[in-house]
């Protein structure tokens, strides 16, 4: 019978006797190493996104660089060459400019306010309703209302409110004092659209509310009020801001509706731009008119600077 005496382990350095079981080697590292395959997966990446930087150059970086280089140029008109300056900026925030520029921050405001507060009662009591098919009718309803703006609105609202319209004639509005081309016409119409936008945002962040949550505050003797007090709201709060900044930056880009409702009877930054392109007030006005445009670019670009964080908390707390 074979002698089945373990045999010693090798010695360090020394070489494995045939048939004893080889060391196994330590696992590499892999956390956080950049590994030649890794290297060369990231290199082949690049080709795939290099498209996409194309489209941004050309669609949105060569538009930008070109609205900038306008804004700070001034044409002589006798020779027709231009000069770097700052009077088209300073010009565009002053006088009825800067009016404008003023009226379309007050709109969007006002208008953001009301959406945000109208648009979440009626996501509430859509997530709180026992039928499940009053949801999909409402987001139906919210995703095409949300795209119906524009002139087909404006006409829309004054054949309804205006002067000569129906509900006006029939309830003698013009008698109470009320007039569509107005500031409070505006609202009425950019809510018409804004209010469904408002109800499709803030649908998934009133999902994200766990019912754990509310059972647990009802069993430490808490009362509705005081359960979105302290707890609903708070969580709420990241998403409602910036649902109500993204209706504001909704209502200080619209400019069809205002537009075709109110022409220039209203001051708006929107309609001053078209005018001064179109030459409507006075001639050779364009790189007014892009420094104008450059204004909203830049409000344009807090807005955003200030929903991305809120919509990454938001993600965070409803995720």
């Amino acid at each position: 019978m074979a002698d089945q005496t373990a045999l010693p382990a090798p010695a360090a350095g020394s070489v494995p006797v045939a048939g004893a079981a080889a060391p196994v080697p330590p696992a590499p590292d892999v956390r956080g190493g950049d590994t030649p395959r890794r290297r060369g997966a990231r290199r082949h990446r690049w080709p795939v996104v290099v498209p996409f930087f194309a489209f941004l150059a050309v669609c949105f970086g060569l538009p930008a660089g070109t609205m900038a280089y306008g804004a700070f140029t001034v044409v002589d008109p006798a020779g027709g060459a231009g000069r770097f300056s700052t009077e088209n900026v300073s010009g565009s925030l002053s006088g009825a400019y800067a009016t404008g520029l003023t009226g379309s921050v007050e709109l969007s405001a006002v208008t953001a306010l009301l959406a945000t507060v109208i648009g979440t009662l009626i996501a509430q009591a859509v997530v709180s309703s026992p039928r499940p098919a009053l949801r999909g009718i409402v987001v139906s309803a919210g995703g095409v209302l949300a795209n119906f703006s524009g002139a087909p609105l404006a006409f829309a609202f004054i054949a309804t409110l205006g002067t000569t319209g129906t509900v006006t004639q029939l309830f003698h509005l013009d008698r109470t004092g009320f007039s569509l081309y107005s500031f409070t016409g505006l609202v009425l119409a950019y809510l018409y659209f804004m209010v469904p936008l408002m109800v499709v945002t803030v649908l998934p962040a009133l999902d994200g509310l766990r019912s754990q949550w509310q059972e647990a505050a009802a069993s430490c003797g808490a009362t509705r009020g005081q359960y979105w007090l302290h707890v609903g709201i708070p969580v709420l709060t990241p998403s409602l801001l910036g649902g109500a900044v993204l209706m504001f930056g909704t209502a200080f880009a619209s400019h069809a509706t205002a537009a075709v409702m109110v022409g220039s009877s209203q001051p708006l930054i929107t309609i001053q731009i078209a005018n001064a392109l179109n030459g409507n007030v006075l001639v050779g006005q364009e790189n007014l008119a892009l420094a104008m445009s450059l204004n909203m670019v830049v409000i344009a670009l807090l807005v955003m600077a200030v929903q991305i964080p809120l919509q990454r908390r938001s993600a965070r707390w409803l995720g």
